[in-house]
């Protein structure tokens, strides 16, 4: 662990969105400098998000209203992994998705039959969504506990996601837990990081191999642990959630490879 710049270039660097690059509607401080950078010098540069509020479309406009303009197959998020998951594991399921709209679009324009009768439903797919309500609750109850057919899936491990001056709001994993803790049931697949779904969606067509590749995020639990999950190295960028007393608080094989306080103290010296 390093709380210095690396020394050397990596063939492909991976980042995290919310809390990395921006946070709200505004750039990081040394975000545009980075990428700049990192595009001048010929480096593959993919962007990652466990966000499902957005699709990729809508973070490929938003990076351009923010003066770093991106294409659209350098983007994934867990709109992407959800829908290839299902569609590789379990194509003809009808689901109960809880989650807003650019996920339920996904979904329905993959194919998927998308049902709120509890007795219909073979999937309960829990996300981060803001309109969450005892009658969803009670539908995913319904279809899991009561009806004994359906399992539950979740888009993102997340407990909150990062606000501008310090807050945040409730995220995917709560409203997993309070399905879990009304049915009994466990989530049984996670589809954002740490998940290694998540790299394959970032590097697959790349041909790069994670070892010479970098993750860049503000969360220990999913941005840098997918990174030691699967033999990347990686970078913690005090912007988000996760302090270097948290770092400490880990044992050694589970830290950050770099620390920087400025994401563009990434560009090697």
């Amino acid at each position: 662990m390093m709380l210095d710049s690396p020394s050397q270039w990596y063939d492909a660097y991976v980042f995290d969105l919310d809390g990395t690059i921006y946070l709200g509607d505004d750039l990081l401080p040394g975000a545009a400098r980075l990428i700049e950078g990192l595009r001048a010098n010929d480096r593959t540069v993919k962007f990652l998000s466990n966000n499902p509020t957005k699709d990729p479309r809508q973070y490929q406009e938003k990076l351009e209203r923010l003066g770093l303009p991106t294409p659209i197959e350098d983007i994934a998020n867990t709109v992407v992994t959800t829908t290839r998951w299902l569609l590789d594991h379990h194509p003809d399921a009808a689901l109960f998705v809880i989650g807003e709209e650019p996920l339920q679009r996904a979904l329905r324009e993959a194919g998927f039959r998308l049902t709120d009768d509890p007795a219909q439903v073979d999937i309960v797919v829990a996300s981060y969504d803001r309109t969450f309500d005892y009658r969803k609750l009670q539908i995913a109850f319904d279809a899991i506990w009561f009806h004994k057919r359906a399992f539950l899936i979740q888009t993102n491990p997340d407990r909150f996601c990062p606000f501008p001056g310090g807050r945040g709001e409730p995220d995917c994993a709560a409203i997993t837990a309070a399905i879990e803790a009304c049915t009994g049931a466990k989530c049984q697949v996670s589809l954002g990081k740490p998940s290694a779904l998540m790299l394959e969606a970032a590097l697959g067509a790349t041909g790069v191999d994670p070892s010479r590749a970098l993750m860049v995020g503000d969360r220990l639990m999913t941005d840098i642990q997918m990174a030691i999950d699967t033999g990347m190295a990686s970078a913690l960028v005090l912007t988000g959630e996760s302090t270097v007393e948290d770092v400490l608080a880990q044992p050694e094989d589970n830290r950050p490879t770099y620390i920087v306080e400025r994401i563009d103290q990434l560009l090697p010296t």
